[in-house]
């Protein structure tokens, strides 16, 4: 596995970054698994493959205060990325790990390194809903994942500062709830980690230990799915 600590200037450039990765690796013979952290300097909302565009986001208050909505390559629920928000993707290969073909056990597999990742920082987190961390019975990293014939993306969030309330501001109730979420909104439902993105960011990296650094990482490929694909509003308001 190879470190990619790596954030581009903009929300479409690393949304595509993490699908031309994966779209790259699935087509490569040989191609290394990846580790990729990085930390959005603006804030941003990303919609989940198959999330409603109308249903899930405030567009009112999102537009009023510039906060874009765009929508990502995976699964899973909409979120709010930004300053205090530490965002990852882990490349992982079906040849080496043909055990993760099944969806419960990729998930416990990443969970449980990310886990204990947090743990080295003293923080006791754990598992709930399908992929959910959770501190003190409120949400602290989201996660989704896509795959592909040869490979698959695992990546989410972890919050260590993003303002719960810009959070809320931003999103409205999904309509789907995992059950631990007991119909809390937002600000009750959303914790934070109590280190920095900085902290955790090395706490990962110990964990999964990468051998070197990814430095031939799809640049054009970024490029092309940034502007053809996640700046194209048919795909982000797509039902």
């Amino acid at each position: 596995m190879l470190l990619l600590n790596l954030t581009l200037p903009t929300p479409q450039e690393n949304l595509a970054l993490d699908e031309a990765i994966l779209d790259t690796a699935d087509t490569t013979p040989g191609h290394p698994e990846v580790l990729r952290l990085w930390e959005s300097p603006q804030p941003f909302v990303v919609l989940g493959r198959s999330s409603p565009f109308a249903n899930e986001v405030n567009h009112e208050y999102c537009q009023a205060n510039q906060v874009p909505v765009f929508r990502r390559c995976s699964g899973g629920a909409t979120v709010v990325a930004g300053p205090g928000c530490l965002m990852y993707a882990v490349l992982l290969e079906y040849e080496q790990r043909p055990e993760l073909r099944m969806l419960d056990v990729a998930h416990q597999f990443v969970m449980s390194r990310m886990m204990n990742a947090i743990k080295q920082l003293d923080i006791p987190v754990t598992m709930k809903g399908t992929c959910d961390l959770v501190l003190n019975d409120r949400k602290v990293s989201g996660n989704a994942l896509r795959c592909k014939r040869n490979f698959l993306i695992y990546h989410g969030t972890f919050l260590t500062g993003l303002p719960i309330a810009q959070i809320a501001n931003c999103l409205q109730t999904p309509a789907r709830q995992p059950d631990y979420r007991e119909q809390r909104n937002h600000t009750d439902f959303l914790g934070q980690l109590p280190t920095t993105s900085d902290q955790l960011k090395q706490a990962i990296i110990k964990e999964w230990n990468p051998a070197g650094n990814f430095d031939d990482w799809p640049k054009d490929l970024t490029q092309e799915l940034a502007q053809n694909k996640y700046l194209d509003s048919d795909w982000t308001r797509k039902k």
